[in-house]
Parts: C-alpha cells; sequence; structure tokens
C-alpha cells in the first residue's frame, strides 16, 4: 500500500510550506497576524478552503477541461470555482460566528485573492497529483499556511511587551520576524519531498 499521500500532507506542511517556503499568501498572514485568536479562526478558514479547493478544481481540470481541451482556460475557471467557494464559507463563518466574521472583516473575502489558494491548485496540476494526494496537498498547504500564521500572531502578541528599536517597530520587525521563520521552513527543504 503506498503513503505517498502522507509524505504529500508533511511536505506540504513543512518542506514545502506554501507561505514560508513559496512564499504565497503573504499579504493576509501579515495583515491579520496581530492576535492568535484571529489568527487561528483564518487559518483554519483558509485551511478548509485549501483542502476542498484543491479537490474541485482537481475535479473540474480533468472532467472538464482537459476533456474538451480547455486547459488553457484554468487560471480563470480556478478563481471562479475557489470565489464561489469562499463566498459559502464566509455564509457560513457569518452564520456560526459572527464574532469570528467581524474580527476578519474583510480579509475573509480576500481569501478569494490569496494567491496560496490559487497555486495549490496550480501546483496540484502540474506535479500530476491524483485526487485523493490533491486533498492531502491542500490540506497540507493549509495546515503549514494555518501554522505560520499562529506562530507569527503569537510572536507579535508577545513582541508588544518588548523593546523593540524604534526604527523596527511594526512592519520592520514584522518582516525580520517572518524572514527568520521562512529560513527555518526552507532549512527543512530536501528532508521530505513528494515525488
Amino acid at each position: 500500500m503506498s503513503y505517498n499521500w502522507l509524505v504529500i500532507f508533511f511536505a506540504a506542511v513543512f518542506t514545502e510550506n506554501i507561505l514560508l517556503a513559496r512564499f504565497l499568501g503573504m499579504c493576509s498572514f501579515l495583515a491579520v497576524s496581530r492576535q492568535v485568536k484571529t489568527a487561528v479562526g483564518l487559518g483554519s478558514a483558509v485551511t478548509f478552503v485549501l483542502a476542498f479547493t484543491s479537490v474541485l478544481n482537481w475535479l473540474v481540470y480533468h472532467y472538464l477541461l482537459s476533456r474538451y481541451d480547455l486547459e488553457y482556460l484554468r487560471y480563470i475557471v480556478f478563481i471562479i470555482v475557489i470565489a464561489a467557494f469562499v463566498q459559502f464559507v464566509e455564509i457560513v463563518i457569518e452564520r456560526a460566528s459572527p464574532v469570528l466574521y467581524y474580527a476578519l472583516g474583510i480579509f475573509l473575502p480576500l481569501i478569494t485573492v490569496n494567491c496560496a489558494i490559487l497555486g495549490v491548485s496550480l501546483f496540484m496540476i502540474i506535479r500530476e497529483l491524483n485526487l485523493v494526494e490533491s486533498f492531502f496537498y491542500g490540506l497540507g498547504s493549509g495546515v503549514g499556511w494555518m501554522l505560520a500564521i499562529m506562530a507569527m500572531a503569537g510572536i507579535r502578541e508577545k513582541m508588544q511587551t518588548a523593546r523593540v528599536p524604534r526604527g523596527l517597530e511594526g512592519p520592520g520587525i514584522t518582516l525580520i520576524v517572518a524572514g527568520i521563520m521562512a529560513l527555518a521552513f526552507i532549512g527543512l527543504s530536501g528532508v521530505l519531498t513528494p515525488q
């Protein structure tokens, strides 16, 4: 029995982290990582969207676009699928947790244009993953993105009471911390590589 999906999952979380090794999805990562609570909420939403849009886009690509030689439309079609699914998630979060919905604010609908979401769908096509592998690649990418944003939020909460040089306050120190985190994840590259 092949456990390729397990390797793909852990590689997507750690060694090929979509955020800290591929640098996709940085805008919402930097903007929403001020508090752990909102980071967990957005991270969960991104994980959910990544896992299921990778499956939906795999199905659309293989059963519609490839079958009718429409592969050149994949960018547009993938974005439409992602936008529709994010709209669904937004409605569910608004009904289930209005506090989280208002805490995430504008960044919830911006998941639609989060380049990490589109990147995962494109990477799964480029790597020729099957349906199960695509799901685990999307899930692992989401978990990796969520771990990164939660770690950044925890560090930024601690830095509120720390003495940071005046010239580095705000975005400066945040980018330095993100760079150090990225170095740690990039240092893992090659340890676990799918296929």
